[in-house]
């Protein structure tokens, strides 16, 4: 393996981000490494981990449990731990390193935002939100950016939902491919105590499956990733999301047009919550309204591969196509 471009360091590069990265790093050249349950390094090696870091051209970190799964206290905790303790273990790795990486990218998330459905939230007028969710984005960017890194550059992005084959948007094309992927309409439903208080039940926003609906493509994360270690300008928090959000009713639309279904049957919340708990999920990952645009990309000069929703799709599904055969 090449080391000519020098060493890429992917923490969770077992996900699906992940694994795209560390693809697409090494075609590239890069030495890439990994640190996660298994790899190069595993979490409570520091000392291991200081040596992957120690001289490396860049850090990105995407580890961190799906979000997919039920809020009960015991996902709660591990969504929580599995972002900022493997934030905080970097943070100490690249403090006593040596050679301290200029650049350390951590993953970040567009749910730091509030519900949105007045007007687009971006890194500079955006304001930030409530509940479960919110706290713990606050509690990764505090952890990235709370270390005393100075010969490190650090950019937290925040990422909408990533579009790709094997992504999210999988689930949502065998809904409108089995004839139910109309738009997920909000309702009312009877918060438990239990849910308030952990900040995990969505409040009842008559949206009619006109939530925003932020995404992007996983081609733009890497192009992301590329640009902002291409432009030392550029620090902090970074949305990475298409320039052109959606909403809800368009983009099932869309998927049905993708996969050449004319009809989907609507959603609403009361079947949301009893399918969300049937399948351990959410609500919340499709009723809240997430309308997130990069004005801190755009400004700079970055180019989106896919900036429309329509594109998008089809060159997903002309993938998945070829890849089955």
């Amino acid at each position: 393996m090449s080391d000519q471009k020098g060493r890429v360091v992917i923490a969770g590069a077992s996900g699906f981000v992940g694994q795209y990265l560390r693809d697409a790093f090494t075609e590239e050249g890069y030495q890439v490494v990994t640190v996660g349950r298994t790899g190069d390094a595993v979490w409570g090696n520091t000392l291991r981990i200081r040596e992957l870091v120690d001289g490396a051209a860049l850090v990105v970190n995407m580890a961190g449990k799906s979000v997919n799964c039920r809020y009960g206290r015991r996902n709660r905790a591990e969504i929580m731990r599995s972002r900022v303790d493997t934030t905080l273990e970097l943070a100490e790795a690249i403090r006593t390193a040596e050679q301290p990486p200029p650049l350390w990218l951590n993953a970040s998330t567009a749910t730091i935002y509030r519900h949105a459905d007045d007007r687009p939230q971006d890194e500079l007028t955006g304001e930030l939100g409530e509940g479960f969710s919110v706290s713990v984005a606050r509690a990764w960017e505090d952890a990235f950016f709370g270390a005393d890194l100075p010969s490190t550059r650090r950019v937290a992005l925040r990422m909408a939902i990533v579009f790709g084959d094997g992504s999210a948007l999988v689930p949502l094309l065998r809904l409108a491919q089995a004839g139910l992927g109309g738009p997920q309409y909000d309702g009312a439903w009877v918060p438990t105590r239990s849910r308030l208080r952990a900040g995990t039940y969505h409040h009842h926003r008559p949206t009619r499956g006109r939530q925003r609906f932020s995404w992007v493509h996983i081609a733009d994360v890497l192009g992301t990733i590329r640009f902002v270690r291409d432009h030392p300008e550029l620090e902090g928090p970074v949305n990475v999301s298409s320039p052109n959000p959606s909403d809800n009713r368009t983009v099932m639309a869309t998927i049905r047009d993708a996969v050449g279904r004319r009809f989907g049957l609507p959603t609403p919340r009361w079947m949301l919550e009893v399918g969300s708990f049937a399948i351990r999920t959410e609500t919340e990952l499709v009723l809240k309204s997430r309308w997130v645009v990069p004005t801190r990309l755009t400004q700079a000069g970055y180019e989106f591969r896919y900036p429309h929703l329509r594109g998008a799709l089809a060159g997903i599904i002309a993938e998945r196509r070829q890849h089955r055969g």
